[in-house]
């Protein structure tokens, strides 16, 4: 018995049809523009500058800084921009060196953190889900290409 024999209920098959390619979308979308930014900013790349937060927006499980960015050397600047892997105590006018690797949203602390583990894992898990579900996919239509052996 395979692992695609054990989806039966319809929550399974569901999930199987509608779940992974939306998993697998949301994945790409929401990693893939950020995956090389991200690992960049890790490995200290990019301009470096100073992010001056302007203000905090909370949601339930955690909050986000949001400001403005200037390159060191000047020149570059970015508005209301996210500043990622925040550090800890962070208020309202504080500046804080930050580097712009070209994110979508936002510039990275020069403390670093953990969003390239996390941008990575949605990437990971949006090519997962997409390898599985076309791997289901190209299994349902081989099985109903092959026919059905007759009755004797």
């Amino acid at each position: 018995m395979s692992l695609f024999d054990k989806f039966s209920g319809w929550q399974s098959k569901f999930f199987l049809w509608v779940g992974l390619p939306v998993i697998a979308a949301i994945g790409f979308t929401f990693g893939l523009s950020d995956l090389v930014p991200s690992w960049q900013a890790n490995a200290g790349g990019g301009t470096e500058g100073t992010f001056t937060a302007v203000r905090e927006d909370c949601g339930r499980r955690s909050c986000t800084w949001y400001g403005n960015w200037v390159a060191a050397e000047g020149g570059e600047q970015r508005t209301d921009v996210i500043l990622y892997d925040d550090p800890d105590g962070m208020t309202a006018g504080q500046q804080v060196a930050a580097r712009d690797t070209g994110a979508r949203n936002g510039v990275f602390s020069n403390e670093g953190g953990y969003t390239w583990l996390l941008v990575t894992a949605f990437v990971v898990g949006g090519v997962a889900a997409a390898v599985f579900w076309i791997l289901a996919l190209a299994r349902a239509i081989r099985r109903r290409r092959t026919p059905v052996p007759a009755a004797a």
